[in-house]
Order: C-alpha cells, then sequence, then structure tokens
C-alpha cells in the first residue's frame, strides 16, 4: 500500500500489544511481579515519608525524587500490565497509548537523571567535605531536581509529541509489553525518521551521558581518596559511595546489555519482554532496600520515627 504524505493521518482507535507469545505458566509471572510491585510501594513509600518527617533528611531531596521515580515508574507499568496479560484485555487507546509511553519514558529518565544527582552529592562529600553543608543545600538540591524534571518533560514531550505525525495503515499490534516508543514507530506507514533520530537522542541523553558523568565522577572519588593518607576516613568514604554504586549497576547494566544484546543479535520477543519487564520494575523494588540498609542516616531516622510511632498508639 502506497501512502501519500499529502494526505490525512490516519490514527488508529486502539493498538494491540502482543506481549509474551505462547508461553506456558505465564499468569505465574504475571503474579510475580504483582508481588514486585507490592514490595515496590511499601520500600519507597517508607522512604518517602521516612525523609518527609525527619527533618534531619531533609537534604535527602534526590533520595526522595528516586524513590518517587521509582513508585511512578513501576505504577505506570506493571498495574496496567497486569490487568492486559492477566484478564486479556490488551487492547489500548491511541490516547492512553500515548500517555503510557509518556510516563514510562518520563520517569525512567528521572530515574537515570537521580543517580547523576547522588553521585554530584557522593563528589562534593568527599572531594570538597568542607565546603559540602555550603554547596549540597536544601536550595541547591530543589533546583537542580526541578530543573531535571523540566529538561525529563520537555524531552520525552518531544519523543511521544513526534508519534503524533505518523499514520498507522497496516498492523496496529505493537510487538512488545507496553506501547513502547519503538515498536510503535516502526508501524507507521509514513516517514518515521525523525522517530529513529530521536531514539537515538533519546539513549544518548538519558543513558550514555549520565553514564559518562558517573564514572567520571568516581575518577574523581578515586583521585581524592588516594590523596586521603586517613585509611579509617578512606573507609567510611568507600562505604558511603557502595550504595550509590549499586543502584548504578542495578538500573544501568541490564539497560544497556539488553540494547547491545538487541542491536547485535537476535532475541526471542517473549526473552526480550521479559528482560525488558525485569530491568523496569526490580531496581525500583531494591533501590529503597539496598539505600536502608546501606546509608546508616537513614535506617536511624526509620528507628527513631518506628519508636515515635509506637509510643504514640501506646497512648491511645
Amino acid at each position: 500500500m502506497v501512502f501519500n504524505e499529502n494526505a490525512t493521518l490516519i490514527r488508529p482507535p486502539t493498538f494491540y500489544i502482543s506481549g509474551l507469545y505462547n508461553m506456558p505458566h505465564a499468569k505465574y509471572y504475571y503474579m510475580f511481579l504483582c508481588f514486585v510491585y507490592a514490595v515496590t510501594v511499601l520500600g519507597n513509600s517508607l522512604i518517602m515519608v521516612t525523609i518527609y518527617m525527619a527533618h534531619t533528611l531533609h537534604t535527602y531531596i534526590a533520595v526522595f525524587n528516586l524513590a518517587l521515580s521509582d513508585l511512578c515508574g513501576s505504577s505506570a507499568i506493571i498495574p496496567k500490565y497486569a490487568d492486559m496479560f492477566l484478564f486479556e484485555n490488551q487492547y489500548i487507546s491511541y490516547e492512553n497509548c500515548l500517555a503510557s509511553m509518556f510516563f514510562v519514558f518520563l520517569f525512567m529518565t528521572q530515574q537515570s537523571f537521580n543517580l547523576l544527582a547522588l553521585a554530584f552529592d557522593r563528589v562534593i562529600a568527599i572531594c570538597f567535605p568542607l565546603r559540602y553543608h555550603a554547596i549540597v543545600t536544601k536550595t541547591t538540591m530543589t533546583l537542580i531536581i526541578g530543573v531535571m524534571w523540566l529538561f525529563s518533560v520537555s524531552l520525552i514531550t518531544i519523543l511521544v509529541g513526534l508519534i503524533t505525525r505518523l499514520s498507522f495503515c497496516r498492523s496496529t499490534t505493537v510487538d512488545s509489553y507496553f506501547c513502547d516508543h519503538g515498536p510503535v514507530h516502526r508501524l507507521a506507514c509514513n516517514d518515521n525518521s525523525p522517530n529513529y533520530t530521536m531514539s537515538y537522542v533519546c539513549i544518548a541523553v538519558v543513558l550514555c551521558i549520565p553514564l559518562i558523568l558517573i564514572a567520571f565522577s568516581y575518577v574523581c572519588i578515586g583521585f581524592a581518596l588516594l590523596k586521603n593518607s586517613h585509611s579509617i576516613e578512606r573507609m567510611k568514604a568507600m562505604k558511603t559511595c557502595t550504595s550509590h554504586l549499586i543502584l548504578v549497576a542495578l538500573f544501568y547494566l541490564p539497560i544497556t546489555s539488553t540494547y547491545i544484546t538487541a542491536l547485535t543479535t537476535y532475541i526471542h520477543p517473549n526473552t526480550r519482554i521479559i528482560n525488558s519487564v525485569l530491568t523496569q520494575t526490580i531496581p525500583p523494588m531494591l533501590n529503597p532496600i539496598i539505600y536502608t540498609l546501606k546509608t546508616e542516616e537513614v535506617l536511624q531516622s526509620i528507628k527513631v520515627l518506628y519508636k515515635q510511632i509506637k509510643v504514640n498508639l501506646a497512648k491511645y
């Protein structure tokens, strides 16, 4: 079918999300994701409530924003994913498809930028310890987080907005587990080259550049630690970086390995979908657990709040 560029855009009323194909016992997998979502909600809510209520943690704005992004990112994927495939409700309207795409990519972008903001916090704390409280203030972190949100919203609005210039005159079956940008724009029957270009721009801006900057920040941290002659202070500084490095590994390694594998070799659609879903849902579940266990200030604040709640309940 030849498509005329000057013709009216063809927008289907619905898309069909294909999901997993002929996978036995798939419902157990979806039920597992529901468990992951429940743990994610509890863990990240606990972190946000703790930071909000504990006055000593009010400079942990980047951690609060990471927990919020993790919670919202999982909420954008798992409930709809479970509803679609547990109850075989795989049709989604054109408008809801674009809305789903926007929020999934928005919170993924925020997760990446938040890890970069936490790297900035670690660099200042270790390389400029005497100036830390003068530089990393509540105002500074609020400004950084605000700029991150503004940039993320602008970037993802352009990414999703370019879909609206496409016509879908052939298949409307999306070969993914949600309205993923690549599988959707590849269904178009008019020129989708701007969408391809924007895909690479987003990969560079959201994944590559933050990861390079985080790596550079740890090079600076490494040099600062080598100059520190006190082994006790060096070990203490390294301990504060451990939780952040684990978060970075959990987020970037699965995503980058999935993209690299997809570009270099053939992956069965079921394998790609399972890898992608777990990549987007497991880190948000583990992040609050890791950060709570590795950050003494957060753990101590949770204990204090728990004691306060216990005392207040005893009064009644």
